[in-house]
């Protein structure tokens, strides 16, 4: 994402999310429990950066090689489920909130997504 010449690059297997303020009826229709926004247990936004996923290892190299002698190869990820746009539903525990050229988001790891919804 970038904004005012700075790019903000989301790594690993994260998403980075606009809050949706705490309402009993989110924007895209979805209802939450009044348990659910009490305890502040579950939480929606939408995504609007992706990282690339988990890094997978490389399984051509032997046993007991040294890593650090490896020819350099392209870095190969596990695709990620949620893209840029969907609406997420996620526990609010795991997010860490962060402000971006003066912007509030929340940064979720995908284990922590409950649902999503795209159009």
């Amino acid at each position: 994402m970038i904004r005012n010449d700075k790019e903000l690059i989301v790594v690993g297997d994260r998403v980075l999310v606009k809050v949706e303020d705490g309402e009993e009826r989110t924007k895209v229709g979805l209802y939450l429990p009044s348990t659910a926004l009490d305890s502040q247990a579950v939480q929606g936004g939408t995504i609007v950066a992706v990282g690339p996923g988990q890094p997978m290892p490389a399984f051509d190299a032997q046993p007991g090689e040294e890593p650090w002698k490896e020819p350099a190869r392209e870095p190969r990820f596990v695709p990620m489920q949620a893209r840029r746009g969907d609406y997420a539903l996620f526990f609010r525990k795991a997010a860490v909130e962060i402000t971006f050229e003066g912007e509030r988001y929340l940064v979720v790891p995908q284990q922590a997504i409950l649902a999503l919804v795209r159009e």
